[in-house]
């Protein structure tokens, strides 16, 4: 079975969030919008569920200040530290509590660093947006100036392009989906 799809392309972020909204008052279904960066206020116009990001970011940091304080512990206390002990602000090193303030700047960067970058690969990866990755986005303008919203039409095609055309879209393009 083949399905309609419209594609709206809007110029403006405003226009295209009071148009998200005026569609959803009508009740229409929108499959996807696509646009060139982050627009406040377009998720929970969408109706989308809060993103577990803040998740991933407190695991990775957990990763990241671990990380820092074996290395730390590794190179400062046992194994090397062993070998060619430091004097680090007069502090004893032979054990970890003892320098433990001395250690928190580097555990700190190392958490931050964790927490940042593997947040940024898990975006990409979870947005499909990596290296080599096939851009699923209908109209390449989308990645420069262009906003556009995708939406499945069956019966109501006419009341779904009057909306559009109401609501400030400069450009309403059909394509056929098979399902």
């Amino acid at each position: 079975m083949s399905k309609k799809v419209l594609h709206a392309i809007f110029d403006d972020e405003e226009v295209l969030l009071s148009s998200v909204k005026e569609i959803k008052d009508n009740d229409i279904v929108i499959s996807e919008v696509y646009s060139p960066f982050p627009i406040h206020g377009l998720d929970h116009a969408l109706g989308l569920k809060e993103t577990r990001m803040a998740i991933t970011a407190f695991i990775y940091g957990c990763i990241g200040i671990t990380f820092g304080g074996v290395l730390i512990y590794y190179i400062m206390i046992s194994g090397v530290g062993k070998s060619w002990p430091m004097n680090i602000g007069g502090k004893p090193n032979w054990t970890f509590y003892h320098n433990l303030p001395s250690f928190v700047p580097i555990m700190f960067e190392c958490t931050v660093l964790f927490a940042a970058h593997l947040m940024s690969i898990t975006y990409f990866f979870r947005n499909k947006l990596y290296p080599g990755s096939n851009s699923k986005s209908p109209d390449p303008r989308t990645t420069d100036d262009k906003f556009l919203m995708e939406i499945e039409v069956s019966e109501n095609e006419d009341l779904v392009r009057k909306v559009l055309n109401k609501t400030g879209a400069i450009e309403i393009n059909e394509k056929t989906n098979e399902k």
